[in-house]
């Protein structure tokens, strides 16, 4: 999660955040689609109560409030 706040402050034209973003090209493989790195960062702040994580990691202050009550979780 303090990745991810990190990536969100970023320009937009670095490649971590292009790639997060999910800009990517070629073929897909078969069968059920690989789990995204995103899809995990919003299932934990969904567990944290937070709604717009992106919002909240604008702002350093909340991202760091947010990390200090993912610290009491167990688990994220």
């Amino acid at each position: 999660m303090q990745w991810a706040g990190h990536v969100q402050r970023m320009e937009g034209t670095r490649a971590p955040k292009r790639l997060m973003e999910g800009a990517l090209e070629g073929r897909r493989s078969r069968g059920r689609p690989r789990g995204r790195w995103s899809d995990g960062v919003e299932r934990d702040m969904r567990v944290l109560g937070v709604r717009s994580w992106k919002e909240a990691a604008s702002d350093r202050l909340k991202c760091r409030n947010m990390l200090d009550q993912a610290k009491a979780y167990p688990g994220l």
